[in-house]
């Protein structure tokens, strides 16, 4: 599909993997509305997520490439914010070709010790939210015609990990979500598919990961992340967001590939 003129969406848009697709999808011709939370906060994330200013800034991004573009805050596990969300994007942008869910949370605890807000709002941000847009989504592409969706879910949905059942389930129910999608949807010309990012140096590394590791193996802070990188990728380097970003417009140019989940992961997931 030639992306030139199409209009996305990017969830979780403010700064790492989000802010890098809505350049890449910038880059390649396409008007892209970021939203993410904002300054609200949602009291149950361990780390700052995705400001009012970075939005701005990636949507400032996209405008000098350029294209045209709106950040607009929302709560993707709210059903009133996500339809707002949605007639704001077709009223500005005259309608929608691509939707990227990145929008997303991670935990980390054993599950002895996991408290059930936190299971829940894992659950609600990765799973609900990704429903809820998709789900918002559909009328947008049937008047098109026909549509892209990308759902950022993780390496973490393929192999489980101790310290991370919320998050592994979570993602691992957006795999096997994208799989469904993909087929009711395939007779209306929308292809659904799922990235599974491996080891990029976000928020969730810095903030959550890598003092959990930490702690577990007896790593210094500052190393750990680059001994999980040497003792678990073929590759034997850490992603970047600009690498996931690449996949995702090459699953929204690609015409035949509908229902996968793509692991960019130098080596860490094969399956």
């Amino acid at each position: 599909m030639d992306l030139h003129g199409k209009v996305a969406l990017v969830t979780g848009g403010a700064r790492g993997i989000g802010r890098a697709v809505a350049r890449a999808l910038a880059d390649a011709g396409c008007d892209v509305v970021v939203s993410d939370l904002g300054d609200r906060g949602d009291g149950v994330t361990p780390y700052l997520l995705g400001s009012d200013e970075e939005m701005a800034v990636t949507a400032g991004h996209v405008r000098r490439l350029g294209r045209r573009s709106d950040a607009i805050t929302a709560d993707v596990t709210r059903a009133d914010e996500v339809a707002r969300l949605f007639a704001e994007v077709e009223r500005d942008m005259g309608g929608l070709d691509i939707l990227v869910n990145n929008a997303a949370i991670i935990a980390a605890a054993p599950v002895a010790t996991t408290d059930e807000a936190v299971w829940d709002r894992v659950f609600d941000v990765n799973v609900k939210g990704t429903f809820l847009c998709c789900r918002a989504a559909i009328p947008l592409f049937e008047r098109r015609g026909g549509g892209r969706i990308v759902n950022i879910a993780s390496v973490a949905g393929k192999t489980g990990r101790a310290g991370l059942a919320a998050y592994c389930a979570s993602k691992a129910a957006v795999i096997n979500f994208t799989q469904a999608l993909a087929e009711e949807l395939g007779p209306s010309n929308v292809v659904v598919n799922a990235i599974c990012p491996g080891f990029v140096k976000t928020a969730m590394w810095t903030e959550v990961l890598s003092p959990v590791l930490s702690a577990i193996t007896g790593i210094p802070e500052s190393r750990v992340f680059e001994d999980f990188i040497e003792r678990s990728t073929f590759l034997k380097r850490p992603q970047t967001p600009e690498e996931i970003a690449e996949a995702a417009v090459f699953l929204c140019r690609a015409e035949s590939v509908t229902g996968i989940s793509l692991a960019v992961a130098g080596g860490g997931e094969v399956h």
